[in-house]
């Protein structure tokens, strides 16, 4: 073996000079491979741990709620915090689509659901930073985590392991919605759901809201330069608001325009003419604006009591409601009109008999003046107006209204049952002896009064309710003159009378027709429809109320009521509160029924002198009438069962009052046909041959009686169960009162 043979084995060996390098280098080798398969294995592990796309069900974004009034006119929005209006994809412009993808996720069209070129570009600009997780999300990414996880943890490993999850749950979402229809699919759901920041309090999410928010106008509508700030905006939604920070929001936009024309979807020259543009956002209550607003919050009530607080909050729907614009106009009209220049409240609301749809429901009070609704929640003393709920009581008994009389005069005695009576009539005159039907016409208190106690005031009070009125009743005497302890609505009033004028059928008042929800959580389109029913309840034989119907059309005619008068055939009573803090006037044809209020909303102040139910409201229905009955101006049918009468033998129609201490000899009866009263027979009235001649009246002052809400009896009830005039039926027994605030036993009425 030759000398350099030997050196060469020993070279061999030993390994020379490189071995040690080519060793550190399979060590390092080895280890990045063990440690790229063991950052494989957590990867995959990580992935492997989160939620199945399959096991998760989509969050609801939520979205406004869109109130229409009958003729599909847009009332307004029932908003929370989010402001979210879905659109289909027809209504997004491509614009928007161009601008979203070329800065947000520009390989968006040729990945998968997860841009690994774009991950490892982040990564390596966050350690080059050293900044939390940030970037390489793509669209579907986002859409994921605004969708299905809401988790938007960005510092750490937990920051790592949330992207890693969102990209397994990406790509099974672009696996069930592939190709190029899959993918505008996605970037549609994208630009419905993504959040582009917060104005005055409320959260534009989705383009339609942003396009609203930010320059009032409808995402289809939306120019370059406007669908570039809204494409900036998600990536830093208060960074870039441009209310907050116009500069900021100027460059933001300027980069999206460099970047679609980068990308080719703008040539540089669209880019400079859009660049040089000024941002043009406009702050606007698209969102907060309403048409009727007290309407409007008595609609959205009635959603809530109709479908539970949450499922309103969670919004989506649109609701048509019944509200009739025209009728709505004509209301504010007629009570702006007629109020001008005062301080008098007034409200106006009609219901349609045949279904209780409410067609309008105005006042004069700007939205905010009060804390309620005039028109639903103001309770005022009702005046002559509850006359009609006795008469219906004594009709439903059978009382014939024609041959039924009794003695109009002063009354100032004690009833066996309800202690002290004390009833004076509004004029301080007297007619006589007068049937229940010129009573009416009349609207005579004490004949009234009367009947009230002759029918019993419990049956009055069940009458009362049995048309429509919710308000809490006492079942006293003076509840049936209008002296009420809390008071009725306009509402109450208008859908009682629609009970006469529907033939006998109490409605539920409803201000909703249908509610149409969407069919799928965020669902863009399709809508499944409820149509409200209709709750009606046969409360009364048509023949009753027919036979009411005809003695208030001849109020109208004739009566307190001529000035409600607009040429079509229509029924109705007035009513005036003492001291004329109120007026009313309550009517109906067979198409509507409409109560008509004038006041004061919070306090009971008069007026003014002479401003009866007659003068100050009747006025007012009937302009507001001429308009609101549109073509129709047809009569009442005639009923299916007539009105059938029995034998009446109440106590104060058959032998008058006994021991009632006003003096006869102080008055008389009027002199407009009144019936004549002989005088000086112990207090007893009676009548002659019923034509009389009166020769004028004393009237009694204004102040003899109190103001309603009258006060309530100081007796006690009675031990022994007493019966209901006429019916031989048990009536029930009412609650012992405390001392009265005013007045005792009935008190005394309120004018008509």
């Amino acid at each position: 073996m030759s000398r350099r043979e030997r050196q060469r084995r020993r070279s061999r060996n030993k390994g020379g000079p490189a071995r040690p390098v080519f060793l550190a280098l399979g060590v390092l080798t080895t280890l990045a491979a063990l440690a790229v398969l063991g950052a494989v294995g957590w990867v995959v592990s990580v992935a492997t741990s989160g939620p199945e796309l399959s096991s998760l069900k989509p969050q609801d974004q939520g979205a406004a709620s869109v109130v229409y009034a009958a003729d599909g006119t847009r009332l307004g929005f029932i908003t929370t915090d989010i402001l979210r209006t879905p659109i289909t994809g027809t209504q997004i412009p491509q614009v928007m689509r161009d601008a979203t993808v070329a800065i947000e996720d520009r390989r968006f069209f040729d990945h998968k659901g997860v841009d690994f070129e774009g991950v490892v570009r982040a990564a390596v600009k966050n350690l080059e930073s050293k900044n939390d997780v940030q970037g390489g999300s793509t669209l579907t990414m986002q859409l994921i985590r605004n969708l299905y996880t809401k988790n938007t943890t960005r510092s750490g490993i937990e920051g790592y392991k949330r992207k890693i999850r969102e990209a397994k749950l990406a790509e099974e979402f672009e696996n069930l919605h592939p190709g190029r229809k899959g993918k505008r699919y996605i970037l549609d759901q994208y630009l419905n759901n993504v959040p582009y920041g917060t104005v005055g309090g409320k959260t534009a999410v989705g383009v339609q809201a942003a396009a609203r928010i930010f320059f009032n106008k409808s995402a289809s509508e939306l120019t370059l330069s406007q669908a570039a700030l809204l494409a900036g905006l998600p990536q830093a939604p208060s960074l870039y608001n441009p209310f907050l920070d116009r500069a900021r929001a100027t460059q933001r936009r300027n980069d999206v325009l460099r970047a679609m024309a980068g990308q080719g979807y703008i040539t540089q020259d669209q880019a400079a003419k859009a660049i040089a543009t000024k941002i043009d956002v406009k702050d606007n209550g698209y969102y907060s604006k309403r048409r009727e607003s007290y309407f409007f919050d008595y609609v959205r009530q009635q959603l809530i009591d109709e479908y539970g607080v949450d499922k309103v909050r969670a919004g989506g729907m649109h609701i048509y409601t019944t509200l009739d614009l025209k009728m709505q106009t004509a209301a504010r009209k007629s009570i702006d009109t007629a109020l001008a220049g005062t301080d008098r409240s007034g409200a106006i609301v009609s219901v349609d008999p045949r279904n209780g749809e409410i067609k309008a429901m105005a006042s004069n009070a700007q939205y905010g003046q009060f804390k309620f609704n005039l028109a639903s929640q103001g309770h005022y003393a009702a005046g002559s107006t509850f006359k009609v709920m006795v008469l219906m009581t004594a009709l439903r008994m059978g009382v014939d209204p024609d041959t039924t009389t009794y003695t109009s005069m002063p009354l100032k005695f004690n009833d066996p049952k309800w202690g002290p009576i004390d009833v004076h009539t509004y004029s301080g005159t007297y007619i006589g002896r007068a049937n229940l039907v010129r009573a009416t016409l009349q609207s005579d208190n004490s004949i009234y009064e009367q009947l009230d106690l002759d029918v019993g005031p419990e049956n009055v009070k069940q009458t009362a309710i049995d048309m429509g009125i919710k308000t809490h009743l006492d079942g006293y005497p003076a509840e049936g003159l209008g002296g009420l302890t809390k008071g009725v609505t306009p509402l109450e009033m208008a859908n009682a009378y629609a009970t006469i004028a529907s033939g006998g059928w109490r409605n539920r008042v409803t201000a909703v027709r249908k509610v149409c929800f969407p069919k799928a959580v965020n669902a863009v389109s399709g809508f499944t429809c409820t149509q409200e029913k209709i709750h009606r309840h046969k409360a009364f034989e048509d023949g009753v109320t027919a036979k009411a119907t005809e003695i208030l059309k001849k109020n109208v005619e004739a009566g307190t009521g001529t000035k409600a008068q607009y040429g079509c055939p229509a029924a109705g009573k007035t009513g005036t509160v003492d001291d004329f803090t109120d007026a009313w006037f309550v009517g109906f044809t067979p198409r509507l029924s409409t109560a008509v209020w004038v006041g004061h909303a919070t306090d009971r102040r008069t007026l003014g002198a002479g401003a009866a139910g007659g003068e100050v409201a009747a006025p007012i229905w009937g302009a507001y009438m001429k308009t609101a009955h549109g073509s129709y101006c047809g009569d009442f049918a005639a009923p299916k069962v007539p009105f059938k009468s029995t034998p009446f033998f109440g106590k104060y129609a058959k032998t008058g009052v006994q021991g009632n201490q006003v003096d006869p000899s102080t008055y008389q009866t009027d002199a407009n046909g009144g019936q004549s009263l002989e005088t000086g027979k112990k207090g007893k009235t009676g009548a002659k041959d019923g034509k009389g001649t009166g020769n004028g009246s004393t009237k009694y002052p204004p102040d003899a009686y109190a103001n309603p809400p009258q006060g309530t009896p100081t007796t006690q009830a009675p031990a022994a169960t007493p019966t209901t005039p006429a019916t031989g039926t048990p009536a029930p027994t009412p609650t012992p009162a405390p001392a009265p605030s005013t007045g005792a036993g009935g008190g005394t009425a309120p004018p008509p």
